[in-house]
Parts: C-alpha cells; sequence; structure tokens
C-alpha cells in the first residue's frame, strides 16, 4: 500500500495518520518530520537541508525528492508508506512516480482531506504548540488542561507567527492551487479518493478507511 497524503494546512493529516499507521502498518512519512530528522542526524544531506532550513527558505524540489528517496528506501517502508507533505509540486509527483517504478510499484492511493477556508482559519488560529516538546493544542477543539501549559512538559504554550490571521490567510491562498493541481493530476490517474474533513474525526476516519480498502458499499 503506497499512499499519498493531500490537504491543506490544518485538515488533520495528522491526527487522521496516526490511525492510518496503526490500522494497516504502514509508516507515515512527513517532510516536516524528514527535514528535523536530516538536520538533527548531520548527515551531508542533512547539512544541506540545514543551510535551507536556517535561512527560513523552502528546500528545493531537488533536494527534497533525494531526502524521499532517501527515506522510501529504509527498511520500514518497503512495504508501504503513508506520504503527507510530499509531493507539494508536479514535478514532485513526477519524481515520486520515477522512483517507484524503479522499483516495480506505483501509487495505490492518493487521499484528499477537504475542508473549507472557513474552517482551516478557526482551526489554525487557535492553535498552540509547545517550543519545548512539539505538542500541539487548540484553544477550541484541544485545549491543555491547564490554560497555556503543556500536559506534556509543562513548557509555556505559544501561538506560532504562521498562525495568527493574516499570516494562515497567505499560507491557504499559496498552498490551494498547489493542492488542487496535485488532486486533478491524481483523479485523471483514478488514484484520488476525496474525504470530507469536516465531519466528526471518527466519521472522517471511517471514509478513509473505506477508500483504502477499496469498500465503497
Amino acid at each position: 500500500m503506497q499512499v499519498v497524503f493531500l490537504g491543506l494546512p490544518g485538515a488533520g493529516k495528522g491526527t487522521q495518520a496516526v490511525s492510518i499507521t496503526e490500522e494497516f502498518h504502514i509508516p507515515h512519512i512527513a517532510t516536516g518530520d524528514m527535514f528535523r530528522e536530516a538536520k538533527a542526524a548531520k548527515t551531508p544531506l542533512g547539512k544541506e537541508v540545514q543551510e535551507y532550513l536556517d535561512k527560513g527558505l523552502l528546500v528545493p524540489d531537488e533536494l527534497t525528492i533525494r531526502l524521499v528517496r532517501e527515506r522510501l528506501g529504509q527498511a520500514d517502508a518497503r512495504h508501504g508508506f503513508l506520504l503527507d507533505g510530499f509531493p507539494r509540486t508536479l514535478p514532485q509527483a513526477q519524481a515520486l512516480d520515477g522512483m517507484l517504478a524503479e522499483e516495480g510499484l506505483g501509487l495505490t492511493h492518493v487521499l484528499y482531506l477537504l475542508v473549507s477556508e472557513t474552517e482551516l482559519l478557526q482551526r489554525l488560529t487557535g492553535r498552540r504548540v509547545c517550543p519545548d516538546c512539539g505538542a500541539s493544542y487548540h484553544a477550541a477543539f484541544h485545549p491543555p488542561r491547564s490554560a497555556g501549559v503543556c500536559d506534556r512538559c509543562g513548557g509555556a504554550l505559544i501561538q506560532r507567527a504562521d498562525d495568527r490571521p493574516e499570516a494562515v490567510s497567505v499560507r491557504l491562498r499559496e498552498n490551494l492551487e498547489r493542492t488542487r493541481m496535485l488532486s486533478e493530476f491524481y483523479e485523471k490517474r483514478g488514484l484520488l479518493a476525496t474525504i470530507d474533513g469536516e465531519r466528526p474525526i471518527g466519521h472522517v476516519y471511517d471514509e478513509i478507511r473505506q477508500a483504502l480498502r477499496g469498500d465503497h458499499s
């Protein structure tokens, strides 16, 4: 099972990915995590990634593709994976096709978690994160036990600069066109399953499970 997970920031991919990887026993491969791991490992590839991240720049397609290729070559991904955050562009999608074809494989599913911009704004602007351990909360949907304090490590929660309303609007607009192009690319190939991401979490997962198991009854 080789799966790509599409969706705008705040759509809930991370939450659903936990259930997917537990039930289907495939690793959740998120580009953000890969970048952080590569940077921490201080490999030659990781040092290249670090140069871009330290400058606040996007990691170029060519470098991202190399990193994904390296990650998909690890033992836990040999029998399937859930890719989250890659591909982000059509060249990346084409590169993914190429690297899978080299192994005699192809994507089996592309899930598009669809959520309206209005709902995404509410979700993202209410997010609070712990800079110490990375735990994430939401003022309305998932508040910490004590206001402003991380349940996990006791750190002070913050609102990231890119979670403020003006920044969120820009980020959504930038991602919307890229995601639309990718969804159309995969829809033409008969791989796309569009999931209503505004329903309760359990209902969303039920729809994802049906898509992955091919049960459309």
